[in-house]
């Protein structure tokens, strides 16, 4: 019997119901898209870009940073080459030394189960950073919330989970670059930027931590500036390695969306090409 991972935010961060859940990443999509290709005033529609090795994508509810989310899975403009993605986020409920791998064979989502390639797994388990620690999958929501947008754009696609705790930029820059592949592999670093600031502090921190991010600089980005400080390091040393560039793509707070300004959390979508 396959060993399938339930899905553990349904419900709370995205809609519970399967027609819910599709009606609104569909929705957020074609806004995303419509916003994307809007010239600014005085200026030509710009064409679309080429399709991107990797993304990073915020793991917030979906009234939060749904919207921020989708400006980054609108990029995906050859969706029909990818077979493979490396989804790759911050460990929320467990802490944890290195890089943990799911004992799941499919994770759910209301929209269906997306099989893990397990071939890719024991392609890293090997590395000393990484290990199988199922449990830190339990209850952990910066995966799961980017599968439906994944599930609404692909088709007969494989994930490979990864979960990191106390890891270096270069350990999970190593797991990328055994896996790296061609234009089948797609990359999603899942992360929020700063949190529970006021706005206007946040507005500042982020935009300093989206610089370093479309600088390729991981040494300027500290764990206060993005929970997912680890995944981007190590996706960053990667794409200076492979000449990738990132392009900042939407860049906004909880307090521009759907909360107060008094806390708020910082989203950010980038594309590397």
């Amino acid at each position: 019997m396959s060993n399938l991972r339930r899905p553990a935010v349904a419900g709370l961060f995205y809609p519970g119901d399967a027609g819910k859940l599709g009606g609104l990443v569909a929705d957020l999509l074609t806004k995303a898209t419509r916003a994307s290709t809007a010239p600014e005033q005085g200026t030509a529609p710009e064409q679309k870009a080429q399709q991107p090795k990797a993304l990073i994508a915020p793991h917030a509810g979906y009234i939060y940073s749904g919207h921020v989310a989708a400006r980054a899975y609108v990029q995906l403009t050859r969706p029909e080459t990818v077979r493979r993605v490396l989804l790759v986020g911050p460990a929320h409920r467990l802490a944890f030394r290195g890089i943990s791998i799911p004992a799941a064979d499919s994770f759910a989502t209301p929209l269906g189960a997306v099989p893990v390639d397990r071939d890719a797994i024991d392609t890293i388990a090997d590395l000393p950073q990484v290990g199988t620690l199922d449990a830190a999958f339990d209850g952990e929501h910066c995966l799961e919330v980017q599968l439906p947008f994944l599930q609404a754009l692909l088709a007969g696609f494989h994930i490979v989970p990864l979960l990191v705790g106390d890891a270096t930029g270069d350990e999970v820059a190593a797991v990328l670059e055994r896996l790296w592949g061609g234009p089948e592999t797609l990359i999603v670093i899942s992360s929020d930027l700063s949190h529970y600031l006021d706005y206007e502090s946040a507005r500042d921190i982020d935009a300093r931590t989206s610089e370093a991010i479309c600088g390729l600089r991981p040494e300027a980005i500290s764990t206060h500036q993005a929970c997912g400080r680890h995944p981007i390091a190590g996706l960053l040393t990667a794409a200076r390695r492979h000449d990738l560039h990132a392009e900042q793509l939407d860049l906004r707070n909880s307090g521009d969306t759907a909360g107060p300004r008094d806390r708020v959390v910082g989203y950010g979508a980038y594309a590397f090409c």
